[in-house]
């Protein structure tokens, strides 16, 4: 049984319990705060039988028996073979973690980060351990979002990548591979493309905020949860990506340049204008009842995607 230690039993570290004990791996969960890693098993439990309701999850009960809570960091670091570390997003606080999960580990645990934005190179250059340190960056929230970003730093072994990659695909999750390290990664310098674009069409009056999210939802967001960017424009020229290219680069170069120079498109006249047209007050309370019908959601979605055959070559 692989064994996992969830270092950091926030959002993002429950679900990252959810994930890998709803796939037979031996968790153990470790928080700073007092009583946070209690709470947050009691937590899982309810996502595991809300899981098992969209048949996602078979057993949420012995799933949830997989799980502990550990005394402390080195009990929970105790026979892991992949430490997933979800500290606070600061350079400061993953350097000092690492360094005392490089000194408590073997060598062969491998230690992996959730940070958005931070690169491994950042937090493990002087760690004697450095080459089993990498990002492992996952999507909000990752026991509906399988997509996981393994980012090595340009000293982490080879082999180490490809154990995680390993357990991560054991776990149900679809990692990809870094093939050097890049700020943001993959997903978050997509998506800041494509925000900091919402941002300018709704900040220059081109249209409503609410317009902008519908052509997303009702439009691209339809094709883009089964197809990625390159599938999609294989698809809209009938010589496929080189045709697509061929006819319509021209005109994407200069839209996209016509977009240089702009700005900050998130100042706060952009976000001003965004929110005086918001609809609901941007409370923790709205927050939570749109997460929760948001995770609903993705559950359904999950499902049904898991039931779908897979396009043909």
């Amino acid at each position: 049984m692989t064994s996992i230690a969830i270092v950091g039993s926030g959002l993002i570290g429950r679900a990252w319990a959810t994930v890998f004990a709803s796939h037979g791996c031996s968790v153990a969960l470790h928080d700073v705060v007092p009583g946070a890693a209690e709470a947050a098993r009691a937590h899982i439990g309810t996502n595991l039988e809300e899981l098992a309701g969209h048949g996602l999850v078979e057993n949420p009960k012995g799933s949830l028996a997989r799980i502990r809570v550990a005394r402390d960091l080195a009990d929970v670091l105790t026979g892991a073979d992949l430490v997933q570390e979800n500290g606070p997003e600061t350079v400061a606080a993953k350097q000092q973690l690492f360094a005392e999960m490089d000194a408590l580990c073997p060598p062969s645990t491998i230690l992996a980060s959730s940070t958005s934005f931070i690169m491994a190179s950042v937090f493990s250059e002087t760690l004697a351990g450095r080459a089993r340190c990498l990002v492992a960056h996952p999507v909000n929230p990752p026991h509906l979002v399988p997509i996981v970003e393994l980012a090595p730093a340009p000293w982490t072994d080879p082999a180490v990548v490809e154990r995680a990659k390993a357990i991560y695909e054991q776990a149900g999750q679809v990692p990809i591979v870094l093939r050097k390290e890049k700020p943001g990664f993959v997903l978050n310098r997509l998506q800041a493309v494509l925000l900091a674009e919402a941002f300018r069409i709704v900040g220059e009056g081109v249209a409503s905020a609410e317009d902008v999210d519908k052509t997303i939802r009702d439009g691209l967001g339809l094709r883009w949860s089964f197809m990625g960017p390159f599938e999609t424009i294989e698809l809209n020229a009938p010589g496929g990506i080189p045709d697509y290219c061929a006819r319509y680069s021209a005109s994407l170069d200069a839209m996209v340049r016509s977009s240089e120079g702009l700005g900050n498109p998130f100042d706060a006249a952009t976000v001003e204008t965004v929110m005086s047209e918001w609809r609901g007050a941007q409370s923790p309370d709205r927050v939570k009842r749109l997460s929760d019908w948001r995770d609903t959601r993705l559950a359904a979605l999950q499902a049904h995607k898991r039931g779908s055959q897979r396009k043909p070559g």
